[in-house]
Parts: structure tokens; C-alpha cells; sequence
């Protein structure tokens, strides 16, 4: 009865586990009710413990608040600089995560777990910052208040009269490696208050009358204990797990209700639903479908489901276990959870019958160790009792009949002509074999009826091949009687044997049934959950989820998301076949913002003609399925409800992943957008009022040396003024260059062009920069045309001389080549300057990028930004690299996607 193997998936699933735990950083959560029971103080002592014991331990951020206490411990200790952030005129201290990751401490102390990071960080919430230390392999100290889990906003905001925006997911607080309660009686924390040791007088005071009422910090205390107990409990069961421990610890008060297809079902959910309470213990109801119960008429299973379905309206966790033994399945899963208390209902077999077949309960007594048992009888008769289980139905099914399940005539007459056929072919070997052999030739029919048509066909079978071979096999012959006695005994063995091989043979094929039942739903959930991985929107992952939820429940079915105002709508997307339509929004918005299943075969909104679930992850719903069955057994059978939670929490996994892909890709845009503004700004702030500076002054002095200054001076002056308005506007010209080719409002002009024309071009407009420059042009002969907008490739080659120009010494000589190959015309530009700086080859074509900042240095470095994109506009690319004889060279490529046409000489007249 016991299996005492231990389960491969389970061994396979903590070796996985460990291996994942071993790669990442271990983390401890400083736990506390509120604000001022001494978190970061426990924190900073158990740092200090740590850095005596020779760890590197670096504190990243530690909020004292001006506490003395607090500040004094952390002398001795390596703390990071923050990151300052300059927010609406106020400069915000920021962890710097960047530096952590950098240092790479052994362990690190970042405060304050819930807290709202600045607009401009990399990741909007503290504890992502501290995720991405864990995945580093640094472990990690931090604090956490009760409040700000997110599974208790709710009761909290009850509690407080206070709604708390900043929140950590359960998750994070579940997978931590190491929880420390710090706890201080209220009354004490109050004391605290009012000497000034956790806010300041005016604050502490309105604390007293708002948060920290006495009754709130009562409350949060214990909600912090619960989850503190909850947290130790759970690292119990891991404990158990890891070490393979089957015996059961009276650690914990948890109740087992086992419930089957009998009257005392409901009566055990609610005198299980009672002892629980009484114990503020944690309550399983289980249900145990053996291959017998399995070929119970459809209104039997229906009455389970209802009493499952209630167990789950009383607060109860609710099972269904498939084993061919229900006693070795509720002893197994008593010690999976650590279960000390089972109730189950007084066995209904009586004197001979319970010695002979025995009884579950027996069984439970005589192998359940450490667990206490319970009985419960019944005040009514079995008839009254069996009457009212079998009238009362799920909600919004059809009422069966008694005699729903028919009788299969066509299995009773193959048993009667299989066993006239093992009659004829015994009768052929008479003479040639022993009477026990012909037996195995009825016994093989007997075992053929039983594999095809199940349990009353193979009786008969056995009972009439038994009656077969009496009759023609056995003295006297063509007669029921029996000469001898051990005849009889061959008679009665030979019936006891069919009859057993059939019911064997019967649990074989039920088996065989199971088995691939769950191997098809394994394969489903497999296929399903591979396409929702690969899904990269959500239009995909509902087109997926509405296809496999129509093939398994064969229901149309409607996946809804709720607007930017929280109501649900229809998708705006192109419609699916499987879809369903006309769902009513009234009743998704009603289990939307409940989180609770409503709509037909439920308690709630029954005369809805779909099924409404809620579609959630861990801390929020997200969305709605509305499905139509066409028979709703298919929905609200245990292992058919089963599998669509598991559909619905795959689903609610898919669109949690894709909404935090998008939120981290705005919020990167975000990032890279203040960069780009503080970037640009910097920029401006500088090359703006420097030629600003020069216009204002020029200008102000020919105004007041009106008549006292040469005419000489007043035309250097003046030219000075046209330079550098010439240069504000080539500055402004670049801004709204690199704007319009972001936006894509650029549309190229290409035609024919000579490339040599282009380069002269460029030469001519810039014969005052280059005048002191010697410049060698190198093309080759006959090159063709090229077939680009000629304004947008002269601005390329007019900021590559420009960059050329800037960053090298005066007077030195700049080279511009050209080549053509079959598909492409690669023109360059180089210069003998001192070269780029290794590594930067790539970022000289960022926005706003300069490869030095000399303050002689001018230009926002928009120029090389300008020229990627209209090379890339073009089509081709562009890079940069040092040449082997010094200096750099650019060098761009664009595409010949077409031959260049034909000139025609012109005939002379």
C-alpha cells in the first residue's frame, strides 16, 4: 500500500530548484509591523556581525532619519555614494545600482524594500533594483513594513483608513531566503513616537491621531506575526521536502474534510468548515476519484462538484486526487502537506461485508501515524439521506434521470456468442487436452468481453461459460449436475477466477482511460503554453488562448481587458472564428471588479448565458474570459476545472509578461528620452550663449562706439556678428535635421547624381574652413553616376569634413577617396589627427555623443548622429576606425540598386 519511491518529477524539480538558487544571491528581509520598531537598526547590527566575520559588506542605502543610533552604526562600514537626481527643483538621493553592481560586495544593505524610485532610474520600484542584485549573485539586506505587501492593501486600508500606493509583490516576499521578525509592543513603539525618535514633534503627533492609533498597531502586529508564522510554516513543508521526511510534525493545525459519492458529503464541508474555524486552522477538502468512481453515472459526479464548489464558497482548498486506493491517496497527501487532523465520515459497511472487503477508515486508522482521526455519523437513514443528495444538482444543469445510463445489449450479445465460440473450439480439443486446460479457452473469452465492454458483459461471460462447460464437459454430460466433488470445486474456482479477471481487466482499461486522458491534457497544456511563450503581443496571446480553450471545452469563448478608465470592452482586433460574441459586459465588469467566477452553473449572475472567470496574476485581475459551453460538465467537472485554472493562469502569466516588457520598454524610452533632454540642454546651455555671448557684445559695442570706433572696427565687428549667427544657425539647422529624421517625415529627392559634382559642391561651400587645409581628392576613372538625393549626401560630407576639421591640427591635409564594386559605390574621408579613442568607434554615432570635451570643443554632436541617418535613410551604412598610418577615417556605403542610364551624344547639325 505504501510507496515509499521517491517522485521523479519532484526530485527533478528541487534539483532545479537548488541550481538556481546557487547562481543567485541569497536575500534577508528585515520584517517589522511599522515605522520605528527598529528594522534598519537590526540591519546595520547584523551587517556588523557579518564584517566581523572578514564578509565585504557595503551599505547602498540606509535611511536613519537623523536617528543617532542608527547613524553611530554604520561608522566602519563601506557606504556607496548615491545618485543625485534633479526632480521638479528638489535633488533626490537614489540608490545607485550601477555602483553596486560595479563594487559587487559580498553583501549589501539597500533600505526600504516598497520605496518609488526617481522618473529617470532604470527601474521604477526599489525592489527591482534589488532583483537585479540577486540575479548578479550579491546577496542582499533590506527592511520591509507589514503594509506594504500587496496581497494585504486591501485589509490595510480597512485597518488604517489609509490606501498604500507603494507596494512589493508577495512573490518577492515568499522566495526570500531568510525573514527576521522585528517586533515591539505597541505600546513601547507609541513611547518611541513621542519622544521624537521616529518623526519629528509636529509629524509624531499627527501620527498618533491618523496611522499610529494604538488599535492600527495592534492590528498590523499581528498581521506582521501571521505572516512571519505563514513564512516559517512554508520553509517547514521545504524542510520536509528536501529531506524526504514522511512522518508528520504537530507543528501547525491543518484539517483534511475527505468527502465521496455518499449522503454525508455536504454535512462533512460544513462540520469541517466548523472544526477549522474553531481551530483557526488551514482546511483541505479532498475528494479521491478511484477507477470505480470514475464509471459513476454523470448526476453522482455532479453532486461531488457541488459539494466541492461549496467547500471553495466556504473558504476551504479544494482537491481531487486520482489513485486506484483512496485510503494510500489521503495518507500520501496528509503527508505531502503535514496534515495532523482527517475527518471523514463513519464507514457505511456493516458486519461481514467491512471484514471482508474492509473500509477506508479502517485503513486510515492502522497506517495514518501522527494523525488524529475524526467520524462523522448520521442523525438521518441512508434511504432519506441518498434521497436528498440525489435531488439537489449544480446550479444551471439539466436534472438527469435515474435510469440515464442505458444498458449495453450489444456487449451482452457478444458475450453470449463469445462464450458458444470457446464452447466450440473446447469442443474440437476434447480428447486432446486436460479438463483445466479448457478452461484458460472460456477464461480467455471471458477476459476479451471484459477489455471491450466492461464489467456486467464479462459476469455474464463467466457465468455462462461456466454453465457451458458443466453442460458439455463435464459427467454426466448434457446435464447442470456434478458426479464428483472436485468437479464442483472446478466449477466454482473457474467462475471466481472470470469473475475476478474481469474486474481486473475492467480497472486495466479504466487505468489505460486515466492515463491517456491526462496525457492528452499534458499535451495540450504543453502546446499552449509553448505558443504563449512565443507570443509577443497580446492580439497573439488571446488569438492562441481563444483557439486551444474552443478545441478542449468546445465553447466559443471571449478574452476581455478593461480600458484605461478600468471597464471592460470588446478587443479592438480582427475578429476570431472561435470568438464569442455578444458577451454581456455588465456581468465581466462585475467579475472584473470582484475577482470572483459569475455567469451560468454559478452562485452568482446564474442567469447569464456564458461563464465569466477572472483572469489574474498574483496581484491583480487583468482581464475576463467569457466562454459559451455547449454542455457544461465539460467546464465544471473537477479535472476539466482544473485544467482551465491552469489555461486561465497560463493565460494571466502570457499577458503579465508581455504588459512588463512594454512598461520596461517605455519606461528605457523614458530613460533615454531625459538623457537625450539633459543632453541636449547641456549641449545648447553652452553652444548657445557662447555665440550669444559674442553677438550681445559686438553688437552692444558698435552701439556704444557710435562715431569713436574706425571703420575697420566696425566691419570686424560686424562680421563677427554674421559668424556666429551663422553658427547658431547651423547649430538650430542640426537640432531640427536630427528631429525630422527621427520622426520620418524626411522624404528623399534621388536622382542621377556625378559623385565628383557632389564633392565639389561640398568643396566650394566650405572654401573658408578648408583654406588653410590641403585637401586630396582620389576618384576613379569613369565612375558612374549615383542615384541619391544629392542636399541630403553633400550635408554628410560637409559635417565629415566639419568633425575632420574640428578635431584636428591646423593645417593638416584631409583625404577624400571613392571605389565602386558591382552593388555598391564606398566613398571615405580621413584625416591625420591623433585618431579615434579605442572603444568609441560605435558611440561616435550616437545622439549628442562627443569623443572629446575639451571646452575649445563646440557642436552638440548631433553631425555624425545626422549622417547615419541619412546614410541609413539611403539604405546603406556608415562607421569609423583608425587608419594604420594615423588619423581616422569615415567611411560610408551606399547601395547601386539600379544601373545608371545611358548618355546620348548629341549629333553635331
Amino acid at each position: 500500500m505504501n510507496d515509499e519511491r521517491p517522485d521523479p518529477d519532484q526530485l527533478l524539480a528541487r534539483v532545479e530548484r537548488d541550481t538556481a538558487k546557487a547562481k543567485r544571491g541569497r536575500l534577508k528581509i528585515f520584517f517589522g509591523a511599522a515605522a520605528g520598531v527598529g528594522k534598519s537598526y537590526a540591519m546595520l547590527l547584523a551587517a556588523r556581525e557579518r564584517r566581523a566575520e572578514n564578509l565585504d559588506v557595503v551599505v547602498g542605502l540606509v535611511e536613519t532619519h537623523g536617528r543617532k543610533e542608527t547613524q553611530a552604526l554604520m561608522n566602519g562600514l563601506e557606504v556607496l555614494p548615491t545618485r543625485q537626481i534633479d526632480y521638479k527643483g528638489t535633488t533626490l538621493h537614489e540608490f545607485d545600482i550601477d555602483a553596486a553592481l560595479k563594487r559587487r560586495p559580498a553583501i549589501i544593505l539597500v533600505d526600504e524594500l516598497a520605496h518609488t524610485n526617481a522618473p529617470s532610474s532604470r527601474h521604477p520600484k526599489r525592489w527591482q533594483d534589488i532583483h537585479e542584485l540577486l540575479e548578479a549573485g550579491i546577496d542582499v539586506y533590506t527592511a520591509l513594513n507589514v503594509q506594504h505587501l500587496e496581497s494585504l492593501n486591501d485589509e490595510i486600508g480597512e485597518i488604517a483608513g489609509i490606501r498604500v500606493w507603494e507596494t512589493v509583490p508577495d512573490t518577492l516576499f515568499e522566495d526570500a531566503d531568510e525573514i527576521e521578525l522585528v517586533d515591539l509592543p505597541p505600546d513601547e513603539l507609541l513611547l518611541r513616537l513621542k519622544e521624537g525618535k521616529i518623526y519629528i514633534p509636529q509629524q509624531a503627533e499627527q501620527a498618533i491621531q491618523h496611522f499610529f492609533r494604538k488599535g492600527n498597531l495592534i492590528a498590523l502586529r499581528e498581521l506582521a506575526l501571521r505572516q512571519t508564522a505563514n513564512r516559517v510554516d512554508a520553509q517547514m513543508l521545504n524542510y520536509r521536502e528536501d529531506h524526504s521526511i514522511r512522518e508528520i510534525w504537530q507543528v501547525n493545525e491543518r484539517v483534511l474534510v475527505c468527502i465521496g459519492v455518499n449522503p454525508l458529503a455536504e454535512r462533512l464541508v460544513r462540520a469541517g468548515k466548523r472544526f477549522a474555524t474553531i481551530l483557526r486552522a488551514q482546511w483541505i477538502v479532498a475528494y479521491v476519484e478511484t477507477p470505480a468512481l470514475q464509471r459513476l453515472p454523470a448526476e453522482k459526479r455532479d453532486g461531488v462538484l457541488r459539494i466541492l464548489r461549496l467547500a471553495e464558497q466556504l473558504g476551504a482548498e479544494t482537491v481531487t486526487l486520482s489513485a486506484p486506493e483512496m485510503s494510500a491517496a489521503i495518507i500520501k497527501f496528509a503527508r505531502e502537506r503535514n496534515i495532523n487532523k482527517i475527518v471523514v465520515g463513519k464507514p457505511s459497511r456493516r458486519g461481514w461485508k467491512r471484514w471482508l472487503l474492509g473500509s477506508v477508515v479502517d485503513e486510515l486508522i492502522s497506517h495514518a501515524h501522527n494523525v488524529n482521526i475524526y467520524l462523522l455519523g448520521s442523525p438521518q437513514t441512508a434511504d432519506e439521506e441518498i434521497t436528498i443528495f440525489r435531488k439537489r444538482s449544480l446550479p444551471g444543469l439539466r436534472q438527469r434521470s435515474e435510469t440515464a445510463k442505458k444498458i449495453n445489449y450489444t456487449g451482452y450479445g457478444w458475450a453470449v456468442f463469445i462464450t458458444l465460440l470457446s464452447a466450440v473450439v473446447a469442443y474440437f480439443m476434447v480428447g486432446q487436452l486436460e479438463l483445466a486446460n479448457l478452461v484458460m479457452v472460456f477464461l480467455l473469452g471471458v477476459v476479451w468481453i471484459a477489455m471491450r465492454f466492461g464489467r456486467g458483459p464479462s459476469i455474464l461471460a463467466s457465468v455462462l461459460g461456466v454453465s457451458m462447460f458443466d453442460f458439455l464437459f463435464v459427467p454426466p454430460y448434457y446435464s447442470f449436475s456434478v458426479a464428483y466433488v472436485h468437479y464442483l470445486i472446478t466449477l466454482v474456482t473457474m467462475l471466481v477466477v472470470g469473475i475476478v479477471i474481469s474486474n481486473l481487466m475492467i480497472n486495466v482499461r479504466s487505468q489505460a482511460k486515466v492515463a491517456a486522458h491526462r496525457e492528452r491534457r499534458a499535451a495540450v497544456l504543453y502546446a499552449m503554453s509553448r505558443e504563449l511563450a512565443s507570443s509577443q503581443s497580446e492580439e497573439e496571446i488571446v488569438r492562441t488562448a481563444v483557439r486551444h480553450l474552443h478545441s478542449e471545452f468546445s465553447s466559443r469563448n471571449v478574452i476581455l481587458f478593461s480600458d484605461n478608465n478600468g471597464r471592460i470592452a470588446y478587443p479592438k482586433q480582427k475578429s476570431i472564428p472561435e470568438s464569442l460574441h455578444g458577451a454581456d459586459l455588465s456581468v465581466a465588469q462585475w467579475v472584473f471588479d470582484h475577482n470572483e467566477m459569475a455567469g451560468q452553473g454559478t452562485n452568482t449572475l446564474a442567469g447569464s448565458e456564458a461563464i465569466y472567470f477572472p483572469i489574474h496574476n498574483e496581484d491583480k485581475v487583468l482581464g475576463v474570459l467569457a466562454l459559451l459551453p455547449v454542455n457544461l460538465r465539460r467546464v465544471f467537472l473537477p479535472e476539466q476545472q482544473k485544467l482551465l485554472e491552469t489555461f486561465l493562469r497560463q493565460i494571466g502569466q502570457a499577458v503579465t509578461r508581455i504588459r512588463l516588457a512594454e512598461q520596461a520598454k517605455t519606461t528605457q524610452m523614458q530613460v533615454e528620452a531625459e538623457r537625450l533632454r539633459n543632453s541636449l540642454l547641456s549641449a545648447i546651455s553652452h553652444d548657445l550663449r557662447t555665440p550669444l555671448a559674442t553677438i550681445i557684445g559686438s553688437a552692444s559695442t558698435l552701439l556704444e562706439g557710435e562715431g569713436h570706433l574706425q571703420t575697420q572696427d566696425k566691419l570686424d565687428l560686424s562680421r563677427v556678428i554674421v559668424d556666429e549667427a551663422e553658427r547658431m544657425s547651423n547649430l538650430i539647422n542640426n537640432i531640427l535635421d536630427m528631429a525630422r529624421l527621427d520622426a520620418g517625415v524626411v522624404e528623399l529627392n534621388k536622382q542621377w547624381h556625378p559623385l565628383e559634382e557632389i564633392i565639389g559642391t561640398v568643396l566650394t561651400r566650405l572654401h573658408k574652413q578648408l583654406a588653410d587645409r590641403p585637401v586630396k581628392v582620389k576618384l576613379p576613372a569613369g565612375i558612374p553616376m549615383v542615384f541619391v538625393d544629392a542636399v541630403m549626401i553633400e550635408q554628410v560630407l560637409i559635417n565629415l569634413l566639419e568633425n575632420a576639421v574640428r578635431y584636428t591640427p591646423q593645417g593638416s591635409e584631409l583625404d577624400i577617396t571613392a571605389e565602386i564594386s558591382s552593388n555598391a559605390v564606398e566613398c571615405s574621408v580621413a584625416d591625420y589627427g591623433s585618431g579615434i579613442p579605442k572603444g568609441r568607434e560605435e558611440h561616435l554615432f550616437e545622439k549628442f555623443y562627443q569623443a572629446r570635451h575639451e571646452a575649445a570643443q563646440s557642436g552638440v554632436g548631433l553631425g555624425l548622429a545626422i549622417c547615419r541617418a541619412i546614410i541609413e535613410a539611403h539604405g546603406g551604412k556608415i562607421y569609423a576606425q583608425n587608419r594604420l598610418e594615423g588619423g581616422a577615417i569615415f567611411t560610408f556605403i551606399l547601395p547601386i540598386e539600379q544601373s545608371p542610364p545611358v548618355m546620348e551624344l548629341e549629333e553635331d547639325v
